[in-house]
């Protein structure tokens, strides 16, 4: 702090950044050297006898290892399932079943600390975002659901809701945790049974949620996890016994997916990629909004499949956005996710790290302008600063493509009319943003805009009661809300 001539006090920007640390104690976080498959109620080992290892992508340390199930596992869990299906949890009372997944959510909010911790070594993200946003989002979930389990005659006026039997849910590795509440709490609450498959970098929450079922007393078989990698995704989409997939994922899995299940009759819901438009108006609060881009790109390093990573800018604000753009991004701390100065953590993996790397040279090849923070980042470890382009044209790859990453495209327009032919130019379609003053301008875009959710002056907004989901190359089906019920039942 400096004194100024006046004899008033200055305040003096530190831009080294040189905060002392602040990190989150591991000792919280009980991680079992070795995990099995739930199965049934209990941990069991796998029928391949394989296992893998799963790594803190920060350090590259061993955190566990865990089992890799194959065909015959994943029949095992479909017979346990299907078992507590028809003996035990579509019998059930709806207000019993209630009880249950409150539980769930009561237990969850009770090992929140040890959640917040896992989620981060396991995945990498902040723990800021684990501890602020992950985990006490995956409780509401079930919170939520648990209130829906015995209204659905209100959820379906006039209608009886019947439940499909056997849900196979295969969840990504940017939300781990919460990716299993989206996919489990509403299948519960309509009286179906689960199997669950996490992704093979991020297991540990899923395996960790296992504990709590079975500290919660759910009947064995209602809820399964097993873990492993595509070929163990693939023998769940292919079981005969399943009657409903639910997958979060990339594009090209997705299609996959419907290709195997055509003709099978099996219900199914994809939630795919996504290049979301974040659109900022001269007339918009700029401060305001160059936080919800900031917000829309980085958060979870940009592993986020509603991400705003293609920024469009009025053309009279533009010079002063980016400005204040890079601005920011000389604040942002990238390190050590498990301490609560940082900003952005590691990228999940070594693989997504080169796909990233790769679309950054990409970028320049094409003629953009990249700028990245001056800040540094650790030399061991998964890390990529935050990266923005300019000069970017429509046709560019880094303007159409996925990157799934801390990357963001900036274009300009003039006109209304400009920006929407510009945002909907994409094979994908499940989020935006609207920055301006003019409600009327949020109305007619959010009528034209091709995308599932929309956000006007904020972004990356959830909540259990809304629901979520997209249009075209960015899959089908709702999660969340009373729409999230509809996946899970048979009216009649």
């Amino acid at each position: 702090m400096a004194k100024a001539k006046n004899n008033t006090l200055k305040l003096k920007f530190d831009s080294a950044r040189n905060y002392a640390p602040a990190p989150e104690s591991k000792s919280v976080a009980k991680i079992n050297p070795r995990y099995d498959l739930f199965i049934n109620g209990k941990f069991e080992k796998p029928l391949s006898k394989k296992y893998f290892a799963t790594i803190n992508p920060a350090t590259e340390e061993k955190l566990s290892e865990v089992a890799d199930a194959n065909a015959a596992d994943v029949d095992k869990a479909v017979k346990a399932a299907r078992n507590a299906y028809d003996k035990t949890w579509k019998k059930m009372p709806a207000k019993e079943r209630a009880k249950y997944i409150f539980r769930i959510a009561r237990i969850m909010q009770e090992r929140a600390r040890e959640f917040a911790v896992i989620e981060t070594l396991d995945g990498g993200k902040p723990i800021r975002e684990s501890r602020d946003f992950d985990v006490p989002t995956a409780a509401n979930h079930f919170f939520y659901y648990a209130g829906w389990a015995d209204k659905l005659e209100y959820a379906f006026p006039n209608r009886k809701a019947q439940p499909l039997g056997v849900a196979g849910q295969i969840i990504p590795w940017n939300f781990p945790l919460l990716m299993a509440a989206w996919k489990i709490a509403p299948a519960l609450a309509t009286g179906n049974t689960v199997v669950l498959k996490p992704a093979e970098t991020t297991p540990l929450t899923a395996l960790k949620l296992a504990e709590i079922i079975q500290e919660a007393d759910l009947p064995p078989g209602v809820v399964n996890i097993i873990t492993g990698a595509g070929a163990t995704g693939a023998a769940m989409v292919n079981h005969p016994d399943i009657n409903k997939i639910a997958f979060t994922g990339s594009t090209n899995v997705g299609k996959i997916i419907q290709k195997a299940i055509a003709g099978t009759g099996k219900r199914a819901t994809l939630e795919l990629g996504g290049k979301a438009a974040n659109i900022i108006f001269d007339d918009a609060p700029l401060d305001q909004a160059v936080e919800g881009v900031i917000n829309g790109i980085f958060f979870n390093q940009g592993h986020v499949c509603c991400a705003g990573s293609r920024l469009y800018v009025q053309e009279s604000v533009a010079k002063e956005v980016i400005r204040k753009i890079k601005d920011r991004l000389e604040t942002l701390i990238v390190g050590d996710p498990l301490d609560k100065n940082t900003d952005i953590g590691a990228i999940n993996s070594k693989e997504q790290l080169n796909i990233i790397n790769r679309y950054l040279k990409i970028g320049v090849a094409e003629g953009a302008e990249m700028y990245q923070g001056s800040g540094s980042i650790p030399s061991k470890g998964f890390f990529c600063k935050p990266t923005i382009f300019t000069n970017v044209a429509q046709s560019n790859r880094i303007a159409q493509e996925e990157i799934f990453g801390p990357v963001l495209t900036i274009q300009t327009f003039r006109t209304d009319d400009e920006v929407i032919e510009k945002a909907n130019n994409t094979p994908y379609g499940l989020s935006a943003g609207v920055w301006t003053d003019k409600g009327s301008k949020i109305f007619n875009l959010t009528t034209k805009l091709r995308a599932g959710v929309i956000w006007a002056n904020t972004y990356n907004q959830f909540d259990p009661t809304s629901p979520f989901g997209g249009y075209k190359e960015s899959g089908y089906g709702r999660e969340g809300g009373l729409h999230g019920l509809y996946p899970y039942v048979r009216l009649v």
